[in-house]
């Protein structure tokens, strides 16, 4: 120290070296200053160490606010349980919270035991914890880190140590509270410390409510590090990474590289110590001394009190901290909350931040928990001995009271069981068990008949249920007893007596326009209401498709089908629907309309309707909110006009598609009301009677009163029968007569287009595949490769086509192409070869397969050669007429395989030897001129001498194959005289070698396009 002139000690954070440091200070008078793990109370004796300062309390004050809890609390009994670690710190605050219990002036407090705990050895801590059980309920713990603590609280909820008796006081000097520092955990509190419950591993463990549940247990006395300058402890914070990583410190540990969220424990208690020596030394300056070595001038200097970043920072004249304690508890939403403050500045000052002792105790059911329960530690203290005074005439008397309560339930069961059995009976009649509800197997085409055919189009009169509808959003077809049935599920789980006295009614009601009710399944997952089956599916469906001719008379007879029904239900027990619209308005096979869905007033009040499902529902009840069985009979009044209205229009209820306002802007002006109140337009496209309109409108009216009752809605549509004498069925009839012959038309027409559509169909696929591997195809079969032993395979590209498309733009090329190649594909059509496929401006030709034709392939494929040689010199570009294209053919003569490849947009490719060595022959060739293969001029040469001019080019190096010997195809002997106006073969190869180097890849590129 003397030989480095130092001025001051920044001590170790470990208290032992801080005594080692101490010890040296006193000897060479320098003053230390203490940080981090040092708040031993042996510090604090200042004959030994007279110019140590630490800006942490000691661990002795700890111990005063902890008795000043216990007294305030009434807990004289505890147990004191602590985690052992490599720097006693937990050791050595315990043994200074002991010391000041321990005071005959303090608070007497029974500390009953006293165990250190190792987290190595969880039997020991349980066999620990199980003999705290039996001596103690206020229990306080110390832990260094957030991993021990969690595991603590882990701990006593396995033994079951988490109920109302148990307080768990963690006692700490860290400023913390229930938080941890660290950057794991889902959640975090106000002052962005992660609470202790949260798991801090990468991987959570999952028990994160268990150890929650434990730390509502749990309070905490902790120093009181709340900052006044928080804009400077936020800059703190963000910037104390970056100069512990920088020089001198030169940081480069994971914990300094990992993360910036939270700097060290002790940060803050090492930023106040400098903070506090630079006060010191300012303060010695403004005494104009300059002598900063001088103890008796320093020292003095550092009794000050300032605002640090752990607090307010009070150094009294003994150079420690003053404490400010907090007790901290959890609030019902688990926020961590001051309860007391205590202040030991001048005297020991305790304040209560709470004013109801009641919040404190909320996780223990508002009560304070005692140091010993009211009924002992084993729990047997409540015991009395009421049972050993009165046993015996206890006993008698229960005795007797068995009798009677025995002859009592067996008379009673005897009525019950009568009851059960006819309860049983009737219940049977409507019971169904859902075992015998199966789905309907799918019918054959050959068991349609008629008008009960599941026919799928609405055009020929038959409107069967076919495909997505609203039927089969609220109905599901089943079997029943080998019968079709609707079926409706519902969500209620109970049914009430009257429930089950009102489906033996509904049983038993019949109607020619009320849907059969068969009966109810109560033993699935879901309760199942059972219809009678209507096979063309529900009056909203018809109305929605919107095809079907509907004139008065038909119309008529639905509507008075709905009011017969409606009335019928009106007159029943039921009294009112409730729930009537187009959509449980079913038709039958003889267009028969029958009301469904009455009566399951209770199973349908658990379910929420849809908004679309309002527009059916009267003003009064869309305002009053009813159930079913606060609903009047006007009510299905209004329902009914609605569906009237649906009916006449033949369109949706209130023609939503072609209305500006939106479903809920209709119910509201509905339930709004008024005297001009919004309903359905009644736009008209037949003649209807003025009468039913009339009768419709006053079915509608606002006011319930004046709307007509069932009954006087049926007598007025019997007087308004247009054809008293006539009948549904046989008018339905006529009308499905005329849907006949309109369908016999559009069929003939039909089939007309689909055999033009199926030529050209065939044509197309003719020009993508042979005609004979099309057939099969289109016949369903397997096309499978075929090899031929001898065909002539055609390759042909334009000379330097890079260049003259350069000189184009794309659509020119593509225009050039098409000439010349429409023109290409006129020539092969009359020398009956086949075109495999054309790349850009390669050409792949094929004769002798898929038809084979003896040696014939090599003579056609010649002649189209030659024939495409002549149609090139006479060839022009439109827009470059000074330019001329040339064509480089290949050919070759040999065994090959051919297929059909691929399944979405399958090719007819050829494989084989032959097909590469054609390409080599049009890549190795000149312009214009034609390249053959030794093979091919031998075929060539056998069959047809001298009809042919050829030439030998002699032997050349062919990629991939070696010396070949080649030949030229000058023409044919008629055209010897035409053949001294084309260029002469050279002998050589020395300037097409030149030629070829222009474009080196040109041969690559030829045979990746057109080999397969």
């Amino acid at each position: 120290m003397r030989d480095l002139n130092v001025d001051v000690v920044i001590g170790p954070p470990c208290a032992q070296p801080l005594e080692v440091m101490g010890v040296l200070s006193a000897i060479y008078q320098k003053p230390v200053l203490g940080w981090g793990f040092v708040s031993e109370s042996e510090l604090s004796d200042k004959s030994r160490f007279p110019y140590v300062t630490t800006v942490l309390p000691i661990s002795q004050t700890l111990g005063m606010a902890t008795s000043k809890i216990l007294e305030l609390y009434d807990w004289s009994r505890i147990a004191i349980l602590y985690y052992a670690d490599d720097q006693n710190y937990c050791q050595s605050v315990i043994n200074d919270v002991e010391t000041v219990l321990s005071e005959p002036d303090r608070y007497p407090v029974q500390i009953l035991v006293k165990e250190a705990l190792e987290v190595s050895t969880p039997y020991a801590t349980r066999s620990t914890l199980e003999f705290v059980k039996s001596r103690a309920r206020i229990i306080l713990f110390c832990g260094t880190s957030g991993g021990v603590k969690r595991d603590y609280l882990l701990q006593v909820s396995e033994m079951n140590m988490t109920s109302d008796e148990y307080v768990h006081v963690l006692l700490t000097m860290r400023s913390i509270g229930f938080g941890v520092q660290t950057n794991l955990g889902k959640n975090t509190f106000s002052n962005g410390l992660t609470p202790i419950w949260e798991s801090f591993t990468e991987e959570p463990d999952g028990l994160e409510d268990t150890v929650k549940k434990a730390a509502s247990r749990m309070l905490v006395i902790d120093i009181n590090g709340d900052v006044h300058d928080t804009d400077f402890l936020t800059y703190l914070t963000k910037n104390i990474f970056n100069a512990i990583r920088a020089p001198p410190m030169s940081c480069d540990t994971s914990a300094c590289l990992s993360s910036d969220a939270y700097m060290g424990a002790y940060a803050r208690h090492l930023f106040d110590v400098f903070y506090l020596y630079g006060l010191a030394v300012s303060r010695l300056n403004s005494t104009n001394s300059a002598d900063y070595n001088d103890l008796r001038k320093l020292i003095p200097q550092m009794v000050t009190t300032f605002d640090g970043m752990t607090g307010n920072v009070i150094i009294n004249n003994n150079l420690a901290r003053v404490p400010f304690f907090q007790l901290y508890g959890l609030n019902s939403k688990y926020e961590q909350i001051p309860l007391v403050n205590m202040s030991f500045a001048n005297s020991e000052k305790l304040d209560l931040v709470y004013s109801n002792e009641t919040e404190i105790w909320y996780f223990w059911g508002g009560s304070r928990p005692l140091d010993i329960p009211i009924c002992g530690f084993s729990g047997r203290s409540c015991r009395g001995n009421f049972w050993k005074q009165n046993g015996i005439l206890l006993f008698v008397i229960t005795i007797v009271l068995i009798c009677l309560l025995l002859t009592l339930l067996i008379c009673l069961g005897c009525t019950l069981r009568n009851r059960h059995l006819q309860r049983a009976r009737l219940d049977s009649e409507w019971q169904i068990p859902a075992i015998k509800l199966t789905v309907p197997e799918k019918t054959s085409k050959s068991s349609k008949r008629s008008l009960q055919s599941a026919a799928h189009s609405i055009r020929t009169g038959d409107s069967r249920i076919t495909g997505a509808s609203i039927f089969h959003e609220i109905y599901t077809v089943m079997m029943y007893e080998k019968n079709l049935a609707v079926t409706t599920k519902h969500r209620t789980s109970y049914l009430t007596k009257e429930d089950r006295d009102r489906f033996v009614k509904l049983r038993k009601m019949e109607h020619d326009n009320v849907n059969k009710f068969i009966g109810l399944s109560v033993d699935g997952p879901r309760f199942v209401a059972v219809w009678k089956m209507c096979s063309r599916g529900s009056l909203q469906d018809i109305i929605a498709r919107g095809n079907f001719s509907m004139d008065y008379f038909f119309m008529f007879c639905i509507i008075r089908d709905i009011a017969e029904g409606m009335n019928y239900i009106h007159k029943s027990f039921l009294r009112v629907h409730g729930n009537l619209r187009s959509a449980n308005c079913l038709v039958n096979d003889s267009w028969q309309v029958k009301v469904a869905d009455y009566g399951l007033d209770n199973l349908q009040e658990e379910e929420t309707p849809s908004k679309k499902r309002l527009l059916w529902t009267a003003p009064e009840v869309l305002k009053g909110s009813l159930t079913v069985s606060q609903i009047e009979p006007s009510a299905d009044v209004y329902s009914f006009a609605i569906i009237a209205s649906e009916i006449l229009t033949k369109r949706e209820a209130w023609d939503l598609a072609n209305r500006k306002e939106h479903v809920d802007e209709i119910i509201y002006m509905v339930k709004k009301g008024g005297s001009r109140a919004i309903r359905p337009d009644l736009v008209l496209d037949a003649e209807v009677s003025n009468s039913l309109l009339t009768l419709v409108q006053d079915c509608w009216a606002e006011n319930p009163e004046e709307r007509p009752k069932s009954e006087e809605i049926c007598k007025a549509l019997f007087g308004m029968t247009p054809k008293a004498n006539t009948n549904l069925m046989d008018h339905v009839f006529n009308m499905l007569e005329e849907y006949t012959t309109t369908l016999e038309v559009d069929i003939e027409e039909r089939t007309k287009e689909l055999t033009l559509e199926k030529k050209k169909a065939d044509i197309l696929l003719s020009r993508m595949l042979p005609k004979q591997v099309a057939e099969r195809l289109k016949a369903g079969q397997t096309v499978e490769p075929e090899g031929f032993d001898s065909v002539t395979v055609f390759f042909s590209d334009v000379v330097k086509f890079t260049i003259l498309a350069a000189k184009c733009s794309p659509f020119q090329v593509v225009n050039l192409l098409n000439d010349l190649y429409s023109n290409f594909d006129t020539i092969i059509e009359e020398h009956g070869v086949y075109k495999v496929e054309s790349i850009g401006d390669g050409y792949l030709c094929v004769s002798g397969l898929p038809t084979r034709n003896g040696h014939v392939h090599i003579k056609q494929i010649v002649d189209m050669s030659l024939h495409f040689m002549e149609y090139c010199r006479k060839f022009k570009v439109p827009h470059l007429p000074k330019e001329v294209v040339e064509l480089r053919i290949g050919i070759n003569s040999g065994p090959c395989v051919a297929g059909v490849v691929g399944l979405s947009m399958p090719r007819y490719c050829l494989f084989g030897d032959t097909v590469n060595t054609a390409s080599r022959m049009e890549s190795n060739g000149k312009p214009s001129l034609i390249h053959m293969t030794a093979d091919a001029h031998s075929l060539l040469t056998t069959h047809y001498p001298h009809k042919y001019e050829t030439s030998s080019r002699g032997e050349v190096i062919i990629k991939g194959k070696g010396v070949m010997e080649t030949f030229w195809v000058l023409g044919t002997s008629s055209e010897t005289g035409t053949l001294s106006s084309r260029t002469t073969p050279p002998v050589t190869d020395e300037n097409w070698l030149v030629q070829r180097a222009e474009s080196p890849a040109l041969e690559d590129e030829v045979t990746a396009l057109k080999v397969m």
